[in-house]
This record gives structure tokens, sequence and C-alpha cells, in this order.
């Protein structure tokens, strides 16, 4: 027999205590810590308690007793729902106290490191529509509200959204998405129409039946417009009919793109992709720089703030013209490109293939002829093999995934030893850990927190390492 289910506790005049991990809050009920989405510290709620592990409960909210002065208006009407702007009931000057908070714990307790006070965390110019690339998911067992079952109405399910958090098979309909400019929804909902008007079905994910998968929409600060369309086996006319109405309708849209996606994941970036009118790619600038952006490029998403962390990675770089860098996890160069103009010559590593294509585009594009750049996975190209034929580094800046480096990077770098490491993460965690392997050789000098996603728990930061 398995383990009876608990039934949900309810607990009143629970009080939320701080800002924890992964966007949740944090309070304690009989001792033990309880995770809660989307309350504010300082609320005084009654919650109840669905899940109970060996050493923490998940909580939800059911009624907010008493709110938190830090608590502001949401201006989402998904809020609740959608994992992406989970703090945004917080008012933004607590979000970033949070944010560096966390950074400040990462280094503390994970790292046990010590360090001078951190720099005050950059906040972010723009708090709506500051991202250049959204993905949307199709499905025809859309996500339904208690609301919507009780009514017992017979719902159409097809929707074009986002996914709920953890959930492949949970897709809830997006009406109105803040974080791209509006032209964003009117392009999903046109795809949306078109699919409806044409009989065009929708993709489910546990059959694995249906035609419409995936949609991409991406922009540059110019107001030019990519988008991306995946479809599984449409019949005659169907992509194109949905193809050549976004292109008839939307002048912005510059470069258009499909891809037929016969998988049983959603991944775009093993698909070949087919350009269908249009340029091939979108550019940015950043800093005077030009970088061309695919379909399949990694970019940062909010490229105002990604100026910013650029020019403060450069800061701490602090290059005299005469280093040798090695710039790890380097993606399309643009960290890479951003030292060229300071540094003798800049070596870039990156295990995507295509994302060194584009670097080495990117060099040529603004005459950058001391950049150099190689592809495949860091722990077997970065050797003594390839130091010895490309040149022992004086500064190695490091800009990994979120898992942080692999423990043969680390070694490496201790191994060869540079003056100075620049370390950029998204990741606090990781990056503490991989600082903690360090510690014995490289002092922390300056750590600074910056602020690329509001209203979300992310925040990137910049540690420089010297030589002890």
């Amino acid at each position: 027999m398995g383990r009876r289910r608990r039934e949900p506790q309810t607990v009143e005049h629970v009080v939320i205590e701080r800002a924890g991990a992964e966007g949740k809050a944090i309070a304690h009920v009989d001792g033990k810590v309880v995770f809660v989405p989307f309350a504010a510290p300082g609320d005084v709620v009654t919650l109840s308690v669905k899940k109970s592990h060996r050493k923490y409960m998940e909580g939800e909210i059911l009624e907010i007793e008493k709110a938190s002065e830090q608590r502001t208006e949401t201006f989402c009407e998904h809020f609740g729902l959608c994992g992406g702007c989970k703090w945004q009931h917080l008012g933004y000057e607590h979000q970033l106290n949070f944010k560096a908070q966390q950074v400040k714990d990462s280094l503390e307790r994970i790292g046990k490191l010590e360090f001078p006070e951190m720099l005050p965390i950059v906040g972010g110019q723009d708090l709506k529509e500051y991202r250049n690339k959204l993905e949307f998911t199709a499905t025809d067992a859309k996500w339904l509200t208690d609301e919507q079952v009780k009514s017992g109405e017979d719902m159409d399910r097809d929707a074009l959204g986002y996914h709920m958090p953890g959930r492949f098979d949970r897709v809830f309909h997006v009406n109105k998405c803040h974080l791209q400019d509006d032209i964003s929804n009117q392009i999903r909902d046109t795809v949306f129409q078109v699919a409806k008007e044409n009989k065009i079905s929708f993709f489910n994910p546990r059959s694995q039946e249906g035609v419409l998968r995936n949609l991409m929409i991406r922009n540059n600060r110019k107001g030019e417009w990519m988008v991306l369309l995946s479809c599984q086996a449409p019949e005659e006319g169907q992509m194109e009919v949905m193809l050549s109405t976004l292109k008839n309708k939307f002048p912005q849209i510059v470069s258009l793109h499909f891809a037929i996606n016969n998988k049983k994941n959603d991944s775009l970036y093993d698909l070949d992709i087919q350009h269908y009118a249009g340029s091939e790619y979108l550019t940015e600038s950043l800093d005077g720089l030009s970088f061309r952006i695919r379909p399949k490029s990694f970019f940062q998403t909010n490229p105002k703030q990604a100026e910013t962390l650029y020019q403060l990675t450069r800061d701490f770089a602090d290059l005299s013209g005469n280093e040798l860098v090695y710039d790890l996890y380097t993606g399309t160069g643009t960290i890479a490109c951003y030292l060229a103009k300071k540094a003798k010559k800049v070596v870039g590593i990156e295990y995507v293939e295509d994302a060194i294509a584009d670097a080495k585009i990117n060099a040529a594009d603004n005459n950058i002829d001391n950049c150099s750049f190689y592809a495949g996975d860091m722990k077997d190209v970065f050797t003594d093999e390839f130091v010895a034929e490309n040149g022992q580094p004086d500064v190695i800046v490091t800009d990994p995934p979120r898992a942080g480096m692999h423990e043969d990077v680390v070694m490496q770098m201790l191994k060869l030893a540079p003056q100075k490491i620049v370390y950029v993460s998204c990741n606090p965690a990781t990056q503490a850990r991989d600082l903690a392997l360090m510690d014995e050789a490289y002092k922390i000098t300056k750590v600074q927190p910056v602020d690329m996603f509001p209203h979300t728990h992310h925040v990137e930061n910049i540690v420089l390492l010297e030589k002890r």
C-alpha cells in the first residue's frame, strides 16, 4: 500500500519573516521552515501547509490577514499563476535589498568567504518591457483556474502562453505580458488567431499530437523584430498562412523563420532553422559595438543592463593594453569584444559551436583582430596543451552558466595562477562554491551585484579575485 496523502493543514496568524530562495518567502510553523510563494516579509497570513518534508514544509497563502508595508500593487493579471515576475508585489527598493542579501548570504554561508564591503547593487533602468526575447508554448490542454473548472462551462482549451512553474504539461494562456514592448503581445495574439481561424491544431505534450508548438519573439533597441515559429508535421499551406500573415501585418518583423519539430521536447537549439523572409539576423549595438543575433544565438536578454554588466566587468579587469586575457564561457563573444580594445589579446572558449561562429563574425564586424575563439567542452579544451599553444593568461574572465564551473576548470585556473580573475555569475550559490575552491590562492577584492531581471529573484554578481 502507498503512503496516505496528508490533508493540507490550515494555520492562522503566520508571520512571513524574510525573502528566501527561488523567489519564495520564509516563515516558521511549529518550529519548522515553511516556504511560501507570492508572500512579502512582514505579511501576517493564513496558510495552507500542503507538503511536509523532513526539513521543511511548503505553504500557500489562503488569506492575507495584515499586508506588509513592503507590498505594492501588482501590474500583471497573470501574477500568482506565472513563474516569471514573482516579486512584482514587492517595492523595487525591497527587491534590490533582498538580491544584495542573497549575494552576501551565498558568499558567507555557502562559500565561508571573507570579502570587503559589497558595492551597492546596480538596479535596473527599465522595470517593464526590458527583455529582448520571449518564448511561448502552444497547447490544446490549457490550464484552467479553479473558478473555470467549477463553472462547468465547456471551455476552449487551446492556449499560447507560458509553462506554469515546474510543469512541462501545464501551460496557461497569456493575454498580456509586460516584459516586451506591446508589439510582442500583438504578434502572439495574431499567431493564436490565425491558427484558430485556419483550424491548425495546438500541440499536446502528453499525446505528442498537434501542429503548433512554439513561438519565439526577439527584438532589438532599434525597434526591429525577429520571429521563429515551430510546428510539428504541418499540413500543406499551414506554415505559409501563419508566416505570410505575420510578414504582411507587421512591417517591424525584419527577420522571419520557422522550424519543423518532430521531437519529443521543445528545444529549438538542435533544430534546423529555416529562413522565411527578411534578414537572417538582428543586430544590437552595445556601447558602440555591433552584435549579430541569430535565432539560436545566446545574447543577454536585458540589453541596457548588459551594457552596464560588461562595462563593470571591463572596469574590474582594469587592463593596461599589454595583457593576454582568457574569456571562459565566451558565448557569442560579447565580453571578449568589450575587453579587446584594452587588451593585447583575448582568447574565448565556449561549448556551443554556433555561438563561436557568431563570436568570430561579431569580432570581424567590429574590426577586432586580437580575439581568437575556440569551441568545445570547457574541461576538455582548457588544458595544458591549449595554454602552451595560446599563451599564459595575465587575466581570466569567466561567465559560466547557472551550474557554475566544473571542478577541473577551477583547478586549471589555479594552476595557471593569473594575477586577476573576474568571475561573472548569474547564480551566487554556485559562484560561492567555486570561489571557496580558489580561496587559498586568491582573495576577493570587489563584489558588485547587478539586477538584470527586475521583479524576479535572479541576480548577477561580479567578483574580482587577486592573487594572495
